[in-house]
């Protein structure tokens, strides 16, 4: 072989190591779902500016921790959801049913940043944000992933819980306790998730009916959800006052849950009379931006005394 033919061969393989390198890289990160963990990111930041005036060392290491939490719990979600990815189109190229990624690969992410997540809440901000993160990511892959996700069409519902653990987190983070308010908030982010994920889950339906997964459409029919979610809907305008009527938010808090409130029943119920996709695309996006500005309202409210 000539010494230009073997540069390149060599230089090939570089360029291949370096593309396999990334792919691995991407396929780690995957697992942890990071666009899932924006919004438990963001209700953890939220309440703790809602709870007090945190350090930004509290604050990164609070994140830090929670985000290696959710990065666990959506690693063992890949890992034993493995065999129902592989049946759902929008599944398929995740890295285990792909056959990119050993199963026992995915299984030990979950486990260290499980374990790293626990230390650093433990020791960098305190054991009660600790525990509660524990009992999140418990919650997520005991109640939600091997128990309920393929037994019922509540499965959303009970196991939604596991979401509503990030603001109480972010509470305890900062006031080393859990009260009324994170409480309330925990409250607020439960109920939303019906009508959010359900919205998501009506866009597809085929999917989880291809994995037979018990979602609520595909085992109750969209007539039975469109209801639900109104009815969900209005339980979370209901619970988001929580906070004011104890007394921990004021007008302007109020003010914004209203608003908000007003327009997710009216985009329910929209989903309802219309019963189409782009209402149900509409709902979805607008429960997103709804959770969010509802938690920074907390923040506004409380830190201006308003």
């Amino acid at each position: 072989m000539s010494p230009s033919r073997a540069h390149a061969v060599e230089a090939g393989s570089f360029v291949g190591l370096g593309g396999r390198g990334r792919r691995l890289v991407g396929d780690l990160v995957a697992l942890t779902k990071p666009k899932v963990q924006s919004l438990l990111l963001l209700t953890t930041l939220t309440a703790m500016y809602a709870a007090g005036r945190p350090s930004a060392g509290l604050v990164v290491a609070t994140l830090v921790g929670g985000a290696l939490s959710a990065g666990g719990a959506s690693a063992f979600n890949h890992w034993y959801d493995r065999d129902i990815d592989a049946l759902m189109p929008r599944t398929t190229d995740r890295p285990l049913p792909s056959g990119r990624m050993a199963p026992h690969v995915a299984l030990w992410v979950a486990l260290w940043l499980s374990i790293a997540s626990v230390l650093v809440l433990g020791l960098a901000v305190n054991w009660v944000a600790a525990g509660l993160s524990v009992a999140g990511l418990a919650w997520y892959c005991g109640v939600y992933t091997m128990w309920l996700k393929r037994r019922t069409t509540q499965n959303i519902v009970i196991g939604g819980a596991a979401g509503a653990f990030p603001p109480m987190v972010g509470w305890a983070a900062v006031t080393g306790e859990v009260t009324w308010t994170s409480v309330a908030m925990f409250a607020i982010v439960f109920a939303w998730t019906a009508p959010h994920f359900w919205a998501l889950a009506l866009l597809i339906q085929d999917d989880y009916a291809a994995a037979r997964v018990p979602m609520l459409p595909v085992v109750r029919g969209e007539a039975v959800t469109h209801r639900a979610i109104v009815n969900w809907s209005a339980v979370t305008v209901a619970v988001s006052l929580a906070p004011a009527l104890i007394g921990t938010m004021g007008p302007l808090y109020i003010a914004v849950a209203l608003i908000l409130g007003v327009e997710l029943l009216r985009r329910s119920v929209l989903l309802r009379q219309r019963a189409d996709r782009p209402a149900a695309v509409a709902l979805h996006l607008y429960a997103l931006a709804y959770l969010a500005v509802l938690f920074l309202a907390m923040v506004v409210d409380h830190q201006l005394g308003l």
